[in-house]
């Protein structure tokens, strides 16, 4: 199973690459983190145990908590985010973080891709390799994510330097220059 989530961004792609590259700093930024503790660090990687909550009743704060393991890294050339899920219902999650340029700003576009079976006799044949994974898509991994997305979304447009254009009237018109 293969799914992307995405959002435009007006702010310039390295505010928001350098506001989510430290996954350590997410539960201060991003309510919904209730912790990241890292397991280990080695080679530009880390390994952390983390724990989202899921809203279940957005209202009255009322969320279900998801953990997970997951060795995180950041590749700084093409401003990605790469986390591979190692423990937790989503064990063998590929997780990509794409922070691309726009003319107004940048898209950022996270794609999960997990295959897993069902480890039941008879029912886990029958569903198929995609059926546990679209379930935790569906209500975990696009409700976490989107709202990730969104709140990283208003921080980088919050800290972001003046995002307008220049318009016609404010270019200089070299033709009526006096030497």
């Amino acid at each position: 199973m293969r799914s992307t989530i995405a959002i435009d961004v007006a702010a310039p792609p390295e505010v928001v690459f350098r506001l989510a590259r430290d996954v350590t700093r997410w539960p201060a930024l991003l309510p919904h983190y209730v912790s990241v503790r890292v397991i280990e660090r080695a080679d530009e990687r880390t390994l952390s145990e983390m724990v989202a909550r899921r809203p279940l009743l957005p209202a009255l704060g009322l969320g279900i908590p998801v953990a997970w393991r997951a060795r995180t890294w950041s590749e700084p050339e093409t401003l990605r985010l790469r986390f591979q899920h190692v423990a937790g219902a989503t064990r063998g999650m590929d997780v990509t973080w794409r922070i691309e340029p726009t003319a107004t700003g940048c898209r950022v576009s996270i794609e999960h891709v997990f295959r897993r079976r069902i480890g039941l006799p008879i029912v886990g044949p029958l569903l198929g390799d995609e059926s546990f994974p679209r379930f935790v898509d569906l209500l975990f991994t696009r409700p976490i994510a989107a709202r990730t997305l969104a709140t990283f979304r208003t921080l980088a447009e919050a800290v972001a330097p003046d995002m307008v254009r220049p318009t016609k009237s404010d270019r200089v018109d070299e033709a009526n220059l006096v030497p």
